[in-house]
């Protein structure tokens, strides 16, 4: 059985996270970024996600 965990903290330890962030490198911020985006899309979109269409407007002379 899996144990439900509910942890408290004051507002001023997300100072803490702002921390970390700056910390760290470019690149590793956008690898988390990038995982963060992915797992939004799968959740939202689902795991196949297809190309988005593009629609033009030509004109008829």
């Amino acid at each position: 059985m899996i144990a439900k965990v509910v942890t408290k903290t004051r507002l001023c330890a997300e100072q803490n996270d702002l921390a970390y962030w700056k910390s760290q490198t470019p690149l590793k911020r956008l690898e988390a970024l990038e995982e963060i985006r992915t797992e939004y899309n799968n959740w939202k979109y689902g795991s196949e996600q297809g190309f988005q269409r593009v629609y033009r407007i030509i004109k008829r002379t």
